[in-house]
């Protein structure tokens, strides 16, 4: 099995339109287009990503080889501009990370982070992330998998493109291993709700908050967790709290038991 540390630029794409074009049958979660590089952003982009990028491949990921060392591997799926991304793995250095994100902005944002941190734990994928889990991620291999304030695509008749869904959490649950865990926070309480009842009805999942109630609003819930100490508050989570908002986490862990032998190829 090979291992490909270098990008290409054709390999990781100028912007998030050549990802888009990209033929594959599930509904992107993502826009065509987001924001404009920095110049800094930029800079790390088109210097860095052969140090720290890893292109797709339709292969599952040797990890080991990657990283230099057997750790546990967590994933991070839409990590933005990379601030939490990158304070996790700093104050984490026994687990790697690898991030996956679509927007060239974003890639580069982390780049320079992992740069300046000096962070060894830390790799970036950019691409879809259903088809990296799909395909570079082995069954049953992940420690967790962190999808952190996704877009919520507010809109009804778009709540399609809504990155939780039934089929990609089935596809989360099969990657990892007994034990490990699904964790997502939202500022959206109609998708924090979406998200319970899609998780709760994963039978190779189970909720970390114990009791399950499913409801039409987060207040008729019950099943949501405390934020746990390793997701850090961003300055805009403390803004909407300050302000009121609410933010839900769900963290819910693979079961070990007798359902563990449905695990989807």
């Amino acid at each position: 099995m090979s291992v490909v540390s270098a990008v290409t630029r054709e390999e990781a794409g100028t912007d998030a339109e050549a990802i888009a074009r990209t033929a594959h049958p599930h509904i992107r979660s993502f826009s065509g287009r987001r924001g404009h590089f920095t110049a800094g952003q930029r800079i790390a982009y088109e210097t860095l990503r052969e140090r720290w990028c890893l292109p797709y491949r339709n292969e599952a990921l040797a990890a080991a080889a990657v990283f230099g060392r057997e750790a546990p591997l967590i994933v991070e799926i839409g990590f933005g501009m990379g601030e939490t991304t990158a304070r996790i793995a700093a104050t984490d250095a026994a687990r790697d990370f690898l991030g996956i994100e679509v927007y060239p902005a974003g890639v580069g944002s982390l780049l320079a982070r992992i740069e300046a941190a000096g962070l060894r734990n830390l790799r970036i994928v950019q691409r879809d992330a259903v088809e990296v889990v799909r395909d570079m991620i082995a069954p049953a291999t992940l420690a967790g998998v962190h999808v952190y304030f996704p877009d919520p695509w507010p809109k009804k008749r778009h709540h399609k493109r809504r990155l939780i869904q039934p089929p990609f959490v089935a596809l989360l649950a099969s990657r990892l291993a007994p034990g490990g865990y699904l964790h997502c926070a939202t500022d959206w309480e109609h998708y924090a709700v979406q998200m319970l009842g899609v998780l709760s009805r994963e039978p190779l999942l189970a909720n970390s908050a114990g009791e399950i109630a499913l409801g039409e609003t987060a207040a008729q819930c019950r099943g949501f967790a405390p934020r746990p100490a390793w997701r850090p508050l961003t300055k805009f989570e403390s803004r909407g709290l300050k302000l009121g908002h609410g933010v839900w986490d769900l963290l819910f862990l693979r079961r070990t038991g007798p359902s563990e032998d449905r695990a989807r190829e």
